[in-house]
């Protein structure tokens, strides 16, 4: 049985890269990876994944921030590709939502459309981003989806070094989470958030009040000790049902991720961030999960792309 998607922007494309052979043991990324308009519907089991890519910069653009994110779904499958694929369960790609010029909110809702349909049918799902306004497009899809409209407690947990909930005019890059926290008390539900990360001297006071006025629970960079971050993230876990995690990655040290918006001057190690993608992954509570901010016109050697690369890999094993 097949599902047909809501229309994306770029339909999917195959996969290519290095062959060491046709064996399922000399499988990578790129030869497991299946790309098609027409997704497989989830069998019993382990939920296949499903990658869409949100090509946007537009938000980011409105942050008054450093644009480039618009190329970072290609610059991630190209990271992907070449990794050992030792998964157990599907992959498919679902192809691109762009966001064409100005219009960001229109491209939030296509995403939202084709996400709510790919979790409904029963996949795991990951986004590629776009700036962190990725983030209110995967909300859209996620807060849709018939798992948290049948009453499920949604948990929303941020690795990143901002809180991203500025009260603006205009939607962008870092207003995500506070139209999170507005669409949350519009449908009655309370809203959950968690962020891992957090640095002081990026946040001002108003934003520090504000997550406080919402009820945010919090870690900031400095604090980030692996036993600290573990029983952070179990105690936000133990209180919900599903989960999503974003993952803006300007939360890692700049000479781990030099290729964002925002390199970070202190930032979380990495073995930190890997901990809790394998604590999450475990939870059995993940519903989906994004990848935010690369820059690929800023990276190094591809550092950035092949650091948030990995990341994906160990959170749909």
């Amino acid at each position: 049985m097949f599902l047909k998607l809501p229309a994306v922007d770029v339909p999917p494309r195959p996969w290519t890269g290095r062959s060491d052979g046709d064996g399922p043991g000399h499988r990578r990324w790129w030869q497991a990876v299946t790309a098609s308009d027409e997704l497989q519907a989830a069998a019993p089991g382990r939920r296949p994944a499903a990658v869409l890519g949100f090509s946007s910069d537009e938000g980011v653009r409105r942050n008054q921030g450093r644009t480039g994110a618009a190329a970072a779904p290609a610059a991630l499958r190209k990271a992907l590709g070449p990794l050992a694929f030792h998964l157990d369960r599907p992959v498919a790609d679902a192809g691109d939502v762009v966001v064409s010029g100005e219009d960001l909110e229109a491209g939030q809702e296509r995403l939202g459309r084709v996400l709510a349909a790919l979790l409904d049918a029963g996949h795991q799902t990951v986004v590629l981003g776009g700036g962190h306004e990725t983030a209110y497009a995967s909300y859209l899809g996620v807060s849709a989806s018939a798992a948290v409209q049948t009453g499920q407690r949604l948990g929303v947990l941020n690795l990143d070094a901002h809180f991203d909930l500025r009260d603006e005019p205009v939607a962008s890059s870092g207003t995500p989470f506070l139209q999170m926290a507005r669409a949350e008390a519009d449908a009655g539900r309370e809203f959950r958030y968690a962020v891992a990360g957090i640095s002081e001297p990026n946040n001002t006071r108003v934003l520090f009040d504000t997550a406080d006025k919402l009820g945010v629970r919090y870690l900031l960079d400095e604090d980030c000790e692996p036993n600290r971050v573990q029983d952070f993230v179990a105690g936000f876990l133990a209180e919900i049902d599903v989960l999503y995690l974003t993952i803006d990655l300007d939360v890692l040290p700049a000479a781990v991720a030099p290729g964002v918006s925002a390199p970070a001057a202190y930032g979380v190690p990495l073995p930190v961030i890997s901990a809790v993608c394998r604590q999450v992954a475990r939870s059995g509570k993940l519903l989906h999960l994004d990848v935010a901010e690369l820059n690929p016109a800023f990276d190094i050697d591809g550092r950035t792309a092949r650091t948030a690369a990995r990341l994906i890999d160990t959170l749909l094993r």
